[in-house]
């Protein structure tokens, strides 16, 4: 019995291999066709039929170590710097005729430290950890977007 225990052990490897190398397909032999398409991300700020276009946006930024929360309002295409972000809103949309629905803007976010922006694409008031911010120290969310008449007002 002792010397049949390696061989059983050993038993279900080898199976597992003759059962894949005969079995399965490889790669060159399936044909995939048009299925398989992968998403081009398209970050454009072009306006939808069902959206909005707002003038601004109000922004809520967190420091996680401190406990320290802001408010900042900013406008289309205007960079500001909180703490050791740099963020810039590209764009801002909201359903069309009700501002207060929802809201998502188009940030980039850099830490001054580094080259490359920590964030880019589209934040959603509604989701905010659907696509967030990942910094060990901040946080950034959209509250909502501001409209030209809210404005002026």
């Amino acid at each position: 019995m002792n010397k049949l225990l390696p061989l059983l052990l050993l038993l279900p490897t080898l199976a597992h291999a003759q059962i894949t190398e005969q079995t399965l397909p490889t790669i060159e032999e399936t044909t995939l066709g048009d299925t398989l398409q992968v998403p081009d991300f398209n970050f454009s700020t072009e306006r939808r039929a069902n959206s909005d276009v707002g003038t601004g946006a109000i922004l809520r930024g967190l420091d996680r170590i401190t406990g320290a929360v802001n408010n900042f309002s900013m406008a289309v295409g205007e960079t500001l710097q909180f703490e050791r972000l740099e963020i810039t809103l590209e764009a801002c949309r909201y359903p069309v005729g009700n501002i207060n629905a929802d809201a998502y803007a188009l940030l980039k976010i850099r830490d001054i430290r580094n080259e490359e922006p920590s964030f880019y694409g589209w934040m959603f008031a509604s989701s905010p950890a659907l696509s967030a911010l990942d910094h060990p120290r901040y946080d950034v969310w959209v509250l909502s977007c501001e409209a030209a008449s809210e404005s002026s007002e």
